[in-house]
């Protein structure tokens, strides 16, 4: 049985899937979004043609959410993403849709943003979603008082939305030094394995960063 992912080695999203993969070592074929072929794939599957989307054994599932959720139902690894306990499990939950709605998607807002025509920008959005940042970097901060990651002591899917949400939120609006426990927790993600492999694979497509890629990380 062949997993099938379509994704796109920058996307953010995309990451968080490939960090769940990577973590458990679990094969998969990569089907790299960019080219007409693989967009009809993409299309003919989930006509929203939002990603990433996994193919198992003629199931498609969407939403990276639910993908990491189907991967640990289907095939478990050594690394459990989702703890078995439901309250801790609820924890993790929390956290994930923390990163997506708190961090990731005012992150996207800014960076979209840029790329839009000049008459057509919203500055007073961008201006909502820096000051959406900066309080979701504070409350973190607080949240991650003697944690390793981002629910506790374990890595799970809630780090998996972290780490690409906060690398690419440090670029859009970086991380004050006031936040020492969020930039001292980015950090540790991209020392990572799995997300250090996903950033490496990504690398190539910096100089598609709408506000320029920084010469770090």
């Amino acid at each position: 049985m062949t997993l099938t992912l379509y994704a796109h080695p920058f996307s953010s999203y995309c990451q968080k899937v490939l960090i769940a993969l990577y973590e458990n070592g679990t094969p998969f074929a990569y089907r790299v979004l960019g080219d007409e072929q693989s967009g009809a794939e993409l299309e003919a599957l989930w006509p929203i043609k939002r990603f990433p989307v996994l193919v198992d054994d003629g199931r498609t599932t969407m939403e990276a959410t639910i993908i990491i959720e189907h991967l640990g139902l289907h095939h478990p690894g050594p690394v459990r993403l989702i703890p078995e306990d439901p309250r801790e499990a609820l924890d993790v939950r929390l956290m994930d849709r923390f990163f997506d709605n708190y961090v990731m998607t005012p992150m996207q807002k800014i960076v979209f943003d840029s790329i839009r025509p000049e008459t057509d920008r919203d500055p007073y959005g961008v201006a909502e979603a820096r000051t959406m940042l900066d309080r979701a970097y504070g409350w973190l901060d607080k949240t991650l008082a003697g944690r390793e990651w981002a629910a506790g002591t374990t890595f799970s899917l809630a780090d998996c939305a972290a780490a690409p949400s906060l690398f690419y939120a440090d670029w859009a609006h970086p991380i004050a030094g006031v936040f020492a426990r969020v930039r001292d927790y980015r950090r540790r993600l991209l020392a990572r394995p799995s997300f250090a492999q996903a950033v490496d694979e990504a690398r190539p497509y910096r100089q598609f960063f709408p506000l320029g890629a920084p010469d770090r990380d």
